[in-house]
């Protein structure tokens, strides 16, 4: 099946798909950790079953030097020995942000606290914007229909 629409041939959407980088940028160039910002763009991707964004993030991750054994256990983090602390506050805080819905509470005062721990003001801005703006871009992939599988990292990113 083929996309639904194209984003950035209408006007429209490619003025909203600009927005959107442009914070995405904003959050790349922040002091949260690369690697962090790679674990919680996968996670989320693949909580919201978008595999257009799960293709892009474990490519990107992996150009970046991130490990296959840590890509591949992102989904069971909780069971896995390959995650440190910080890393498991990010990915707490990104399952409870993105599953919002499920969670009457939203993100719980627990949650934050470890990730407060880990995360500067700036750090946890930036996760809590990354975190909305992967759960934003995952829905525009799954519902207009975006495949992953063909992506291609950009050389030195």
């Amino acid at each position: 099946m083929e996309p639904r629409i194209n984003m950035m041939t209408n006007e429209l959407g490619a003025k909203i798909a600009k927005l959107i980088y442009n914070v995405s940028l904003a959050v790349e160039q922040s002091p949260l950790p690369k690697a962090i910002q790679h674990l919680v763009m996968l996670r989320a991707s693949q909580i919201n079953g978008c595999g257009w964004c799960v293709d892009i993030h474990t490519k990107e991750a992996a150009a970046a030097d991130e490990t296959a054994v840590r890509l591949h256990l992102v989904a069971a983090w909780r069971h896995a020995t390959v995650f440190t602390e910080a890393e498991r506050a990010a990915l707490a805080l990104t399952e409870e942000g993105t599953r919002l819905a499920d969670a009457h509470q939203g993100v719980s005062d627990e949650t934050w606290a470890r990730a407060r721990r880990h995360y500067d003001d700036d750090q946890l801005v930036a996760l809590v914007a990354l975190v909305a703006m992967i759960n934003a871009s995952n829905r525009l992939g799954v519902m207009l229909n975006y495949r992953g599988g063909a992506y291609e990292p950009r050389p030195n990113r």
